[in-house]
């Protein structure tokens, strides 16, 4: 089996919340990396999420980033009250 990582900078233009990350988080750029798996037996290459995870400062320690494992879900929803939010 092949794992693969995609890597990608997500905005939030607001303060926001993750399911599973017990603090509301800054606005600015995210990087968003989401592990991928192959799915064996097929004619073509398919790939599973398997894991996404999110780079933030660190709760305690300035100027540390932590890795926080999150929902594919939960980020996508949080993106949509950012720009639901830019609406109004």
């Amino acid at each position: 089996m092949t794992i693969r990582s995609r890597r990608e900078i997500v905005t939030f233009r607001h303060s926001f919340r993750i399911r599973g990350i017990e603090r509301l988080l800054p606005a600015g750029a995210y990087e968003v990396i989401t592990d991928e798996e192959t799915i064996e037996g097929l004619t073509f290459p398919v790939y599973r999420r398997i894991a996404t995870m999110i780079v933030v400062p660190a709760e305690d320690v300035r100027g540390s980033m932590e890795m926080l494992s999150i929902g594919s879900v939960d980020l996508a929803n949080a993106q949509a009250a950012d720009a639901s939010a830019a609406n109004d």
